[in-house]
């Protein structure tokens, strides 16, 4: 039977040479078997931990910065798991790994399965070029990186991102899935496709 497991590390989010104290979300979507792990943030060691002795089939990067990928080189060694990232964010990930590239691009529309449930890629540009979330449509759940939050869309106001693209990928790619669709983010609390599409009209007005 497929699970969700949830994991919150905290650490250091460094960009346009500034430095925040974040807690980031890691996800582990699986079986007692075999599993993925969504963004591994700060603590390489926790994550290892939570995994266990599942086989780890990959390490999915919703997108690059570093504070979503600081802990992938360490987790994707110990269990020689390969690491998943849409390649328009590969300038992000070459400043944190100058000398480790990923081994496979994520690109949208792209499924996979693990443990029994079902994964689709959806390529939401906006937080950063690449930003990807992942739907599991069977169980009615879409992990959106920092591409949306409870209460709003990702930040928008560094390098590489765009406030009139997130509101794109935000409308036209996942305000279309169930409005009862779980939405864990990368950041905070869940919330509901339904609850956020209420104030979309909201965030327009910030064009």
């Amino acid at each position: 039977m497929g699970s969700i497991d949830h994991l919150t590390t905290s650490g250091i989010f460094s960009l346009d040479g500034e430095d925040f104290d974040v807690d980031n979300n890691v996800w582990i979507v699986g079986d007692d078997r075999e599993c993925v792990v969504l963004d591994c943030a700060h603590d390489h060691e926790a994550i290892i931990g939570a995994v266990g002795d599942r086989t780890l089939k990959a390490i999915v990067c919703t997108h690059a910065h570093n504070d979503h990928i600081n802990a992938a080189a360490e987790v994707a060694e110990h269990f020689d798991a390969p690491i998943w990232l849409h390649p328009d964010d590969t300038m992000l990930w070459e400043a944190v790994y100058a000398d480790r590239r990923v081994d496979a691009p994520l690109s949208h529309g792209q499924s996979f399965s693990v443990g029994g449930i079902d994964i689709s890629v959806i390529h939401t540009p906006g937080h950063s070029p690449g930003g990807c979330c992942l739907h599991l449509p069977g169980e009615g759940v879409l992990f959106s990186g920092d591409t949306l939050f409870h209460g709003g869309p990702g930040a928008t106001g560094r390098s590489f991102s765009s406030y009139p693209g997130i509101l794109e990928s935000i409308e036209h790619k996942l305000f279309t899935l169930p409005a009862n669709t779980v939405v864990h983010t990368g950041h905070g609390d869940s919330t509901s496709i339904g609850v956020e599409a209420a104030s979309l009209d909201e965030w327009k007005k910030k064009l």
